[in-house]
């Protein structure tokens, strides 16, 4: 992981076409904004990890009703 100093209103630049503002800085909070072209997905991490585990779940959903039909249809 690279680590980097910054301050309020400084940046940082991620290949070419994504930029990360320090916006402000309060006690132990820091406010950040991501620019990003639309077709780059911006997440906070709990909610991106919310994301995949129901993508999990919908997986298993899905086999596991594929594999029932399969099942229903060798009988």
């Amino acid at each position: 992981m690279l680590a980097l100093a910054r301050k309020a209103n400084e940046s940082i630049i991620i290949n070419d076409d994504i930029e990360v503002t320090i916006l402000e800085i309060k006690g132990d909070q820091v406010k950040v904004g991501v620019k990003a072209p639309k077709s780059v997905p911006v997440y906070r991490k709990e909610l991106y990890l919310q994301i995949q585990e129901a993508n999990v779940e919908a997986a298993r959903a899905v086999n596991t009703a594929a594999l029932s039909d399969l099942l229903k249809k060798e009988k």
